[in-house]
This record gives structure tokens, C-alpha cells and sequence, in this order.
């Protein structure tokens, strides 16, 4: 290794493990589910993004396995060369109902969704309008646009009314976007849609949310602008479907009209093979089955308002989350990381996060119930709590 590159990650990487910034990467054996298995010992997982427990679905498994023997394990191709098969077509279809749009176009992942549609319509003669607390593929997404990015305070209306009133009355951009999270992810608040639905038409802003939490979770699954009824009121609707649907890759929904101009404009669509067919058969599967029924939507959020209360009622710092992520803010990134270890050593399995993914100074364990944990295994989660939290002397 070149001796400046040596130097260079050495110094770095001590300097994360000596300030609790280093994240230790521990392998899962088996299924992602409800509980997981590391090292040979079983966790309760309070860690994943799989709200509705679709990642270890029978019916999904079934569908996938079916797909392969028709299809095999990979599309071949780019979608504009041969790589568009009728079974995108079917998920794409499904999806723009599901979320109530015109027309959607599935990508290979949900960050390459904020690459994508942000660079294909935003560009050095526009401006953004970004919340302080957007997920990372947002920022890197405005970063590529090469758009004037302004900054603007989390969930602040005031601030977004006035900064939108300067953006558009300076006369110095074509176009001015507001980007937002649908459900931001370390907090589990959710964005004031109305609001920014009225300001947005006040100053003729185009309507950027990401739903990657809100997906399956907000407005009975269909996500969080179907939640405040503005379907027709969001320019873009993007989100995962790795998350809550359990598979893998992202959307953005909308108009007829932006998804031609995205399929013919978005790099990652254009220069990435298509997702795997029998992924995009499972998807499909997914959205199919929150359309159907409510019952894995209504027993997430019964699990989540259990942990809550339990977490609540033990003085734990849980923030304003209106959504099952559920933080315990620790705030010391050395006790957060310690706290993690100690929950770990009793069982559960919560993985501490800290800066640069959170502020500094606001670490936490970000707990993440879902539709397939039990009562019993919520109950067991909150002793070890208990015990941790008195131990270390957070509660």
C-alpha cells in the first residue's frame, strides 16, 4: 500500500475507534427476521428496516423461486437495451396504483432513486430547498444536480416560507425545488405535508418527498402523501422497497410525463442492469398483498405503540417520533456506543448510531419493532432495558 494511503487510513480510523465514531459491522447468519443469529448466539433484532416482516415471507419466497425458473437469476441487460421485461412492466404498473400516481419507474435501489430523478430534472441554473435532516442519498443527489443547495431548518415552515420567497423572487434560478422525507429515519418524525403543499403552490416550488420509512408504514402502506390525501399534489413520490416491502431497489412515482422524461434521462436507468426478475416478482407480490389488507400495516404500529409506552414508562428519552423507528437518545457517543454493547450482552440486538449519521452529541440506539415480533419478545427487550438503562445510569 502507498505509504500516504497507509498514513492516511491509519490515523483515521483511530481517531473514529478513540471517539465511539467507529462502527463495528457484525455478520448475520441466516435470515434477516424478528430475531437474527450472530456468532452463533440469537438476538432479538430490534435493528432491521423489514417493518412488516416481508423479507422472510412464504408467499414472496414462492414468487421469487417461480420467477427464477421462468426467467433466471438476472435481467441481462440495461432497461433501454433488452433488460425491460414484462415482469418491470407489472411491477412498475402496480406500484403507480399503489401509490396513486399516473405512472412509476423502479431503480436498483432507493439512493439510486435521489441520484437519479434529482440530476435528471435539477441543474446549475436551479435551486433546492433541502431539510437539514435529509437522508444522505438526497444530499449526495443535490450535490450531483450541481443546483444551488439551500439549506433549510428541520420541519421549519417559517424558514421554508421565507427561503422560498428569496429563492424565487431574486430571479436567479429557472426552477426552484423543496426536497423533503416523507418520515425522516433517525427520528422517526414526519414531514408537515400540508404546509409545504401550501407554501410549494404559493411560490410554484416543485414537490420532492421521500418515503422510504413511510412506504408500508404511513397512510395504511401506500406511505405518508397518501396519508395527508396529496397524492396529486407531489411532484415526485420516491421511497424504497427494501424496507417495508422486504425486497430490494426504490421508486419514484408520478406523472406519466416525468417518468418518460426519467426513463430516457436518469443515469442510473440508463447505465445500470434492470433489477432481478424475481425480486421485481416479489415486490410485486408485496405491494399486492398491503393493497389486499391491512392486518401486517395494523400489527406494526401495535408493536411499535407497545415498545413506546413500555420505553416511556422506563424515562427513556424517545424524541418526537409519530412513526414506529423509535430512538432512545443517549447523547455521548462512547455511552451510546457502550449502551449498544450492554443491550447486546442481554439480548437484544439495537445498533447504536452516531455522527455523522445523527449530530454529534445526539447519539442513540434507534429501535425498529415490526409486524412479526411477538409481545413476548417486546417484554423480554424492555427487562433488558430496564436493566442496562439503571446499570449505566441513563434512567
Amino acid at each position: 500500500m502507498v505509504q500516504s494511503l497507509h498514513g492516511f487510513l491509519d490515523e483515521n480510523i483511530q481517531y473514529l475507534k478513540d471517539n465511539g465514531l467507529y462502527n463495528e459491522i457484525d455478520i448475520v447468519e441466516g435470515a434477516n427476521g424478528p430475531e437474527i443469529t450472530i456468532n452463533g448466539e440469537k438476538y432479538i433484532n430490534l435493528s432491521s428496516n423489514n417493518y412488516l416482516g416481508l423479507a422472510t415471507d412464504e408467499d414472496l419466497k414462492k414468487v421469487a423461486k417461480e420467477a427464477i425458473d421462468h426467467y433466471g437469476v438476472g435481467a441481462g441487460a440495461v432497461r433501454t437495451i433488452n433488460g425491460t421485461l414484462d415482469v418491470h412492466e407489472t411491477l412498475e404498473n402496480t406500484l403507480a396504483e399503489f401509490k396513486g400516481t399516473e405512472a412509476a419507474i423502479a431503480y436498483q435501489s432507493g439512493f439510486n432513486c435521489n441520484m437519479a430523478a434529482i440530476s435528471a430534472v435539477m441543474n446549475k441554473n436551479d435551486a433546492i430547498l433541502s431539510d437539514e435532516l435529509n437522508h444522505a442519498s438526497i444530499i449526495d443527489g443535490c450535490r450531483l444536480s450541481k443546483a444551488k443547495i439551500i439549506r433549510v431548518n428541520h420541519s421549519d415552515m417559517d424558514d421554508l416560507r421565507q427561503k422560498a420567497k428569496e429563492a424565487v423572487e431574486s430571479g436567479q434560478y429557472n426552477k426552484v425545488m423543496y426536497i423533503t422525507d416523507g418520515v425522516f429515519s433517525m427520528d422517526g418524525d414526519v414531514a408537515k405535508l400540508p404546509e409545504i403543499v401550501e407554501i410549494a403552490e404559493e411560490f410554484d416550488l416543485i414537490t420532492y418527498v421521500d418515503d422510504a420509512h413511510g412506504s408500508g408504514v404511513m397512510g395504511k402502506g401506500a406511505g405518508t402523501v397518501k396519508h395527508f390525501g396529496l397524492q396529486d399534489k407531489i411532484d415526485f413520490q420516491i421511497g424504497t422497497l427494501s424496507k417495508a416491502i422486504g425486497v430490494v431497489g426504490g421508486y419514484v412515482a408520478g406523472t406519466q410525463e416525468l417518468i418518460d422524461w426519467l426513463k430516457v434521462q436518469s443515469r442510473p436507468f440508463l447505465f445500470s442492469t434492470s433489477l432481478t426478475p424475481e425480486s421485481s416478482a416479489a415486490i410485486t407480490a408485496a405491494v399486492r398483498k398491503l393493497m389486499d389488507s391491512t392486518e401486517l400495516h395494523d400489527k406494526l404500529w401495535e408493536n411499535a405503540n407497545y415498545l413506546k409506552d413500555g420505553l416511556k414508562e422506563l424515562g427513556y428519552d424517545i424524541g418526537e417520533s409519530a412513526t414506529p423507528i423509535t430512538p432512545v437518545i443517549i447523547g455521548d457517543e462512547k455511552q451510546t456506543q457502550e449502551f449498544s454493547k450492554r443491550l447486546k450482552d442481554e439480548g437484544v440486538y439495537v445498533k447504536s448510531i452516531v455522527f455523522p449519521t445523527v449530530p454529534r452529541g445526539t447519539g442513540r440506539v434507534r429501535n425498529m419493532p415490526t409486524a412479526a415480533h411477538t409481545k413476548e419478545m417486546l417484554d423480554e427487550a424492555l427487562e433488558a432495558y430496564k436493566k442496562v438503562g439503571k446499570e449505566l445510569g441513563v434512567i
